[in-house]
């Protein structure tokens, strides 16, 4: 599905992005976990098209995407959402959801009917409910984890087939990231592949078809999300001491 080799990319005369390399399989959960300042938002604008790579390549179902304009990346069928939500505060809910289809509609020359656009609004619905109890509220004063739904809700007026998250999980409560990742979960069950930058290593890993470690502008270690969730060095790093001390009165002495 999407591919890159040897990315480099950053900011003027600042490199964030250094040789790396990723690939992500269709139906798969992929997940890139790292520190503060790793790169990890950087790599997902540069695969969306927000951020112009200086070296290296990146295709999209075999089509070469690199450093093309977000709209056409979007246009493809990838879709990113990304970190703070980045919403339409002043618009309500439905209109943010409206907007998200305007790129569909544009790939159909404007012949996608209402009966469409009202049957992808519906499916958002149906991924969350609480939209539909708020479809007249603005989105500005939604609570986080509402904007969030809403942030992914009008991601998938769009119909990507790969939908990058950058930091989905951030500032909400455990109750919250829960119904965010079993939405990742079921999109994923309906064909959807996914593309996750998260900082909750442990939630993720937990659902993760497969997981990138990130430092410092590379990616340093590969595996399942299994594998991940019981390599020493991660456990250490990214999941926390209690969790690494679990994990050792599991395997005894």
């Amino acid at each position: 599905m999407l591919k890159a080799r040897n990315l480099d990319a950053g900011y003027g005369a600042l490199k964030v992005i250094k040789g790396l390399s990723l690939h992500v399989l269709p139906g798969e959960i992929v997940a890139i976990i790292g520190a503060n300042g790793a790169g990890k938002s950087t790599l997902l604008g540069s695969l969306a098209g927000l951020v112009r790579p200086s070296a290296g390549l990146v295709t999209l179902r075999g089509e070469d995407i690199t450093g093309a304009r977000p709209e056409r990346i979007l246009a493809s069928g990838c879709s990113l959402v990304p970190e703070g939500r980045k919403l339409f505060a002043p618009l309500t809910v439905r209109e943010n959801l409206e907007l998200g289809g305007y790129a569909i509609r544009r790939r159909y020359g404007g012949h996608l009917g209402r009966r469409e656009s009202e049957a992808d609004m519906e499916s958002v619905y149906e991924l969350f409910p609480r939209l539909r109890e708020r479809e007249g509220q603005l989105a500005g004063t939604l609570s986080g984890g509402e904007q969030q739904m809403l942030a992914i809700g009008r991601s998938l007026m769009s119909r990507p087939e790969l939908m990058m998250l950058d930091e989905p999980s951030m500032g909400l409560a455990p109750l919250v990231i829960k119904t965010i990742f079993s939405a990742i979960v079921s999109l994923s069950s309906r064909g959807k592949t996914i593309l996750v930058v998260e900082q909750n290593a442990k939630a993720i890993l937990k659902i993760a078809s497969r997981g990138y470690v990130m430092e410092t502008g590379s990616l340093v270690l590969e595996g399942t999300g299994e594998e991940l969730l019981s390599n020493r060095d991660v456990q250490r790093a990214y999941l926390g001491k209690e969790y690494g001390s679990i994990a050792d009165e599991r395997e005894g002495p």
